[in-house]
């Protein structure tokens, strides 16, 4: 059997990649776009795992001198020998990574920059006893190398060691800056917000702008901040967004780089599963997938044929900005209630974007809001947009997912926030009152979003009206709920102990067309008797039973009882 290449899950240098024998979609068709299109500072703004980093990392290796030409031996960029021949390997880079500036204080940020810049000084390291320096140069190299730099130190950092490497090698440097609005999420998050800016502005001023040393830039980030908060004064910017059709399929998997993925590890069956989960996102004219979740699910398939497809994006990252959505929709915004629906059902919605957002914008209205989920691809477009209002849907199953959970976390602290209704309906379920029950959880299903046939297969609609029965149930300390048990010759949905008064309750839900809600409360009864789901309750000598039959179609319910 011929060994398969490994997966490289959490890889983000490209010489590692394709030293250890690593896959690698090949991306290299950047470096020839690039050098096409760039300008003198170019952003490309992409959701987070999309591959921004071993990008940067790929373009790095091309250009620095030095570099391993072996390393590009086979893709793309090979089969380009005049370009290779001008560029790889012929200019000095200087390469950061702003993706760790986390901090609670501006102070504690500070230091965590001046660590990144001392790091890739280190890198630099050579230049301490460079021939070409003078002795006055070299101290300036060895200031930037102290753990305690000052601010002003600081902000001329990047531009001193372009100078500095210009210098030593009499070639013009590029720049590379990753994930440069993190320090600036994390500002707003914590309060230093106007800080921070003032900070990253003067240094990428003394950087990118008026920089003799400059060759270009590139830098990475989810969002373009506005240019009057950060990028102030450079004429000379380039943003590449993803409503933009150029480099559309350098960030993110295409159709064809997954089937090929499938293919080449023996998963070819798997296409559909990872199409419905992980595809949907839309960058210029393509429709790509996101690659951290086609590895990550492709190698656990590897180790455990049986394992199902999950949530890995959301794992990556907080999702404050889904919370702040959420909340503020709950927060008695009816329109964008009735707008979430329409999302979670598959239909679009048409939307005004505005592409350059300050931090402290981003949650100051829902419209704000609405253009802060597209750039970070929670939304993603759909057709022609007009006047920069595009239609929005939700891209895949996974985000989706993600939405439904963070709804159904609102919706428990809403029921939490009444005891007596809880109480009220949990009593009519003991007391065998379904007419109760019916109209308590149809008042429950208008609290929250409701799901329709437009998009979402019928499994998934009962469990979410599963998870809305469960959130309520779970406020009932007392009691023992058990969802999909096992329980006779199936799983039954949900299985209720009640010690105190020696009862069990068995449910079965169903979704609905409303003409035929009677008849999915008979069909989910007879399958409770069919498939024998009451046993379980008669190892605990618990003799009385409650079966209770529930269909359910968008906010309205019926539901029949059994003893």
């Amino acid at each position: 059997m011929v060994k398969k290449k490994k997966l490289p899950i959490g890889i983000e240098s490209f010489e590692e990649l394709r030293k250890e024998d690593f896959y690698y979609v090949d991306k290299t068709k950047l470096i020839e776009q690039l050098l096409n299109k760039c300008g003198k500072a170019n952003l490309f703004t992409r959701p987070r795992r999309f591959g921004k980093s071993l990008n940067m990392s790929m373009l790095r290796h091309f250009f620095e001198i030095g570099t391993d030409p072996a390393l590009f031996e086979g893709l793309y960029i090979s089969e380009n020998p005049a370009l290779c021949e001008e560029y790889m390997g012929k200019f000095p880079v200087v390469s950061i990574s702003l993706k760790g500036i986390n901090s609670s204080s501006f102070d504690g940020a500070c230091r965590l920059l001046n660590k990144v810049i001392n790091e890739e000084c280190r890198r630099l390291g050579f230049l301490e006893e460079s021939q070409n320096l003078t002795e006055n140069e070299k101290s300036i190299f060895r200031e930037l190398l102290k753990s305690n730099l000052a601010e002003d130190t600081l902000v001329y950092s990047l531009r001193e060691l372009t100078e500095l490497l210009e210098k030593h090698y009499g070639q013009k440097v590029i720049v590379l800056i990753d994930e440069y609005d993190v320090p600036l999420a994390k500002a707003n998050e914590h309060g230093y917000y106007d800080e921070m800016t003032l900070l990253i502005r003067n240094l990428f001023e003394n950087a990118l702008k008026t920089n003799d040393s400059l060759k270009f830039a590139v830098l990475t980030g989810c969002l373009r901040v506005a240019k009057e908060s950060i990028f102030t004064g450079l004429n000379n910017f380039k943003v590449f967004p993803i409503t933009k059709v150029m480099f559309d399929e350098c960030f993110g998997f295409t159709d064809a780089e997954v089937k090929d993925m499938l293919h080449y590890y023996q998963q070819d069956e798997l296409y559909n599963t990872v199409k419905e989960w992980y595809d949907g996102y839309r960058f210029g004219n393509v429709d790509v997938y996101c690659p951290w979740d086609v590895i990550n699910y492709c190698d656990e398939h590897l180790d455990d044929p049986s394992a199902k497809p999950r949530n890995y994006w959301s794992n990556t990252s907080g999702n404050d900005i889904i919370q702040h959505f959420i909340t503020d929709i709950y927060s008695g915004r009816d329109t964008a209630k009735a707008e979430l629906e329409r999302l979670v059902n598959g239909e679009a919605i048409q939307k005004e974007i505005s592409e350059e957002l300050t931090y402290k914008e981003l949650y100051t209205s829902i419209e704000n809001i609405w253009s802060t989920l597209f750039m970070t691809g929670y939304l993603t477009q759909r057709g022609e947009a007009e006047d920069n209002r595009y239609n929005l849907v939700i891209p895949n199953r996974e985000i989706r997912n993600i939405m439904t959970e963070h709804i159904m976390k609102m919706f428990k602290s809403d029921v939490s926030k009444d005891g007596a209704m809880v109480d009220s309906f949990c009593n009519a379920l003991s007391e065998g009152k379904p007419e109760i029950v019916e109209t308590l959880f149809t008042e429950y299903m208008k609290k929250t979003i409701s799901v329709r046939d437009t998009f979402v297969r019928k499994p998934i609609k009962e469990n979410f009206y599963h998870g809305i029965l469960l959130g309520i149930l779970s406020f009932k300390g007392e009691w023992i709920v058990k969802s999909n048990k096992e329980a006779g010759n199936g799983f039954s949905d949900i299985l209720i102990w009640i010690d105190d008064l020696n009862i069990g309750i068995v449910i079965e839900i169903k979704y609905a067309e409303v003409e035929s809600l009677e008849e999915e409360c008979q069909k989910a009864l007879h399958q409770i008797n069919a498939k024998d789901y009451i046993s379980v309750f008669y190892k605990d000598d618990i003799r009385t039973i409650l079966k209770y039959g529930i269909a359910c179609n968008r906010k309205k319910c019926k539901v029949l009882m059994e003893k």
